[in-house]
This record gives structure tokens, C-alpha cells and sequence, in this order.
């Protein structure tokens, strides 16, 4: 089992309202050099969780924290003119977030929830995952 003590959220960084797929993550991320894609699981607009990466092996999400970190991606994090971070998490998604990440801690006791901005000069996940999750 891996030594895990990081949990971090990501969004896709794309546009409001567009569903994407973990395959069409896949394929991003293939396209970039990636051998699969980088994160763990990944949160569809209704809600739904995905596998992306077996939790078995390290991900390709965090520069400098994949070897002890499971990535979370949910759909979205743009407007819908890609001009702008944003939280354009559905409902579902919220929900839906709170229960994995919820799962995962229980899981992973010792591990510390971050949004992939804690770590990178980046908005993503395009909320405040660490002040957010801070009860989990």
C-alpha cells in the first residue's frame, strides 16, 4: 500500500457546464507525454465518481507530491468563455466531493486534504480546498 499523505483537488479547467469524460482526460493527458491519466478519480457535473489511475499507483497531477498523493479531479473550474478560474461546482458535485474525500480520509487517516493551488501558481481547483474540507 502506498504511503499516502496528501489528498489534492483539481478541477479539469474547462469551460462551465461541459461534461467531460475520464477517456477525454485520458486522451489530454496521453497527449501530453503522460502514460494514463494523472488523477486518482474524477467528478462528473451530475455527480457521478470515475477511477481515473488505480489508487495503487502514484498519480501525474502535483509536481513534487505524486509519490504520497491521491489527485481529485472534478469536471469544470472555468467560465464558460475559458477567461476565468471559477467554482462551477453543481450541486452533485459538492455532494459528491464531501462523500469521496470523506471515503478517502478514512482510508487514508494521516493524510491532509489541499487544493492543487497549495502547491502550484495556479487557481485550480478554483475554491479554497484546504479552508473547505478543513473539517474532514
Amino acid at each position: 500500500m502506498r504511503n499516502v499523505k496528501e489528498i489534492i483537488v483539481h478541477c479539469s479547467a474547462t469551460p462551465e457546464g461541459r461534461p467531460h469524460t475520464v477517456q477525454d482526460i485520458r486522451r489530454w493527458h496521453k497527449e501530453r507525454g503522460f502514460k494514463d491519466i494523472g488523477y486518482h478519480y474524477v467528478v462528473y457535473l451530475d455527480g457521478s465518481i470515475h477511477e481515473g489511475r488505480s489508487v495503487k499507483l502514484t498519480g501525474a497531477h502535483c509536481t513534487g507530491h505524486n509519490k504520497n498523493s491521491i489527485g481529485v479531479c472534478y469536471i469544470g473550474g472555468m467560465t464558460a468563455d475559458m477567461k476565468h478560474a471559477k467554482d462551477t461546482r453543481t450541486e452533485a458535485q459538492k455532494k459528491a466531493l464531501r462523500s469521496l474525500l470523506k471515503y478517502l480520509k478514512q482510508q487514508y487517516p494521516q493524510a491532509r486534504i489541499f487544493g492543487h493551488r497549495d502547491f502550484a501558481a495556479k487557481a485550480c481547483p478554483s475554491f479554497d480546498a484546504r479552508r473547505e474540507y478543513a473539517d474532514l
